[in-house]
């Protein structure tokens, strides 16, 4: 996994080494169990994450999860503006019911009916 220096953090990393979150029910396309915004986690899937997941938390919507897991019913969050010393938001973990969702279609389904123009 490497870092491009020319572009922004999120997004822009490139996956090589095979490890990452467990990929999505292709049938029932649901979010996996457990899943990272932090590219340096093994849980972090650019592909997932780039059709945009939303978390409902205790049947609230959150829009600053960095990291959830539903079997273990717990999410990670920022704690206000706090960095450690390495740069990275402190983050407090909170536990409750977690509900993820993919806000966006997968990218197969799209391409179908691009090209029937």
């Amino acid at each position: 996994m490497q870092l491009d220096p020319n572009i922004g953090r999120a997004l822009t990393l490139t996956v090589g080494n095979g490890k990452g979150a467990r990929m999505a029910d292709k049938q029932t396309d649901t979010p996996p169990d457990r899943l990272s915004l932090d590219p340096r986690s093994e849980y972090y899937d650019e592909a997932l994450l780039s059709r945009g997941v939303g978390i409902k938390f205790n049947g609230q919507e959150k829009t600053n999860v960095i990291e959830y897991s539903i079997s273990e019913g717990w999410i990670r969050v920022p704690a206000g503006k706090s960095r450690d010393r390495y740069g990275q938001p402190m983050t407090i973990k909170l536990n409750g019911t977690v509900e993820p969702y993919f806000e966006n279609a997968p990218e197969d389904a799209g391409e179908e009916g691009a090209g029937s123009e």
